[in-house]
């Protein structure tokens, strides 16, 4: 299943980078996409899995940017 998420307060394409290698390495996601430009998370990933999954991905973006939140 593919999600789309607005993410709010990503100050770099670094940091957005360094978050789409974090999130691409939980358990259950089989691709994602973090634009910088656009302020975009793209997940494709299990659905049943989905919750845990952002859970995850929310950890991982705040160790990046600790000021950047994934809008659902």
């Amino acid at each position: 299943m593919k999600k789309v998420y607005k993410l709010e307060n990503l100050d770099c394409a670094v940091c957005a980078e360094k978050m789409k290698r974090a999130i691409e390495k939980i358990d259950g996601v089989e691709s994602c996409d973090v634009s910088f430009l656009m302020q975009k998370l793209t997940i494709v990933a299990d659905e049943a899995k989905m919750d845990e999954i952002l859970k995850k991905a929310e950890k991982a973006c705040k160790k990046v940017e600790p000021d950047c939140k994934i809008l659902y």
